[in-house]
């Protein structure tokens, strides 16, 4: 979930080419990765809404439809789910793409029941592997703000480095150093 308690400051991170290696990680038995398929756009919007990245599931729709929609065949390897053993999607995240064409890891969640059991950490190295393998000679990049700080510290761990420049930068380092504490 994200801590809206926080003030709101954004940060733009970059996984260097030559950064550490990408640990393998493995899912925990009941569990599963799947990709995007038809259809699938209702679970990403429900596991986006239950996270609190939208309001309701027609703003993550609409989201849905404007950013991911226009490019099915995209979807099918880049969108990546897991599923618990019932068939219920309860994680996402996207090997996607920035305005400037970088490669960008995009819109990382878990549903609430599902946190803290690795699938974040499985997620975002499946998708940072997937993003270097797409782009062997490029830098990956994401943005993410204060409000997802534990997905900042999972970020560090795994080669992403905050750029400096985005308003309120130093004021976010300050606060993150801060809840590093906690």
């Amino acid at each position: 979930m994200l801590d809206k308690s926080l003030p709101y400051i954004e940060f733009i991170m970059k996984r260097s080419k030559n950064s550490v290696t990408i640990p393998q990680k493995t899912l925990v038995k009941s569990y599963k990765l799947v990709y995007y398929q038809a259809g699938d756009e209702n679970a990403w919007c429900e596991i986006e809404t239950s996270v609190g990245e939208f309001d309701n599931v027609a703003d993550a729709q609409a989201y849905f439809q404007k950013t991911f929609a226009p490019y099915p065949e995209e979807l099918a390897h880049r969108m990546a789910f897991i599923e618990d053993d019932n068939g219920q999607k309860v994680a996402t995240c996207t090997a996607w793409w920035g305005k400037t064409n970088e490669p960008l890891l995009h819109w990382l969640a878990v549903k609430p029941e599902a946190q803290q059991k690795g699938l974040a950490r499985f997620l975002v190295a499946t998708i940072t592997q997937l993003l270097t393998d797409l782009n062997p000679e490029k830098a990956i990049f994401l943005h993410t703000q204060t409000w997802s700080y534990p997905a900042i510290f999972l970020y560090e761990k795994l080669g992403y480095e905050i750029l400096p420049g985005t308003k309120d930068f130093k004021k976010g380092l300050a606060l993150l150093a801060t809840l590093r504490k906690r």
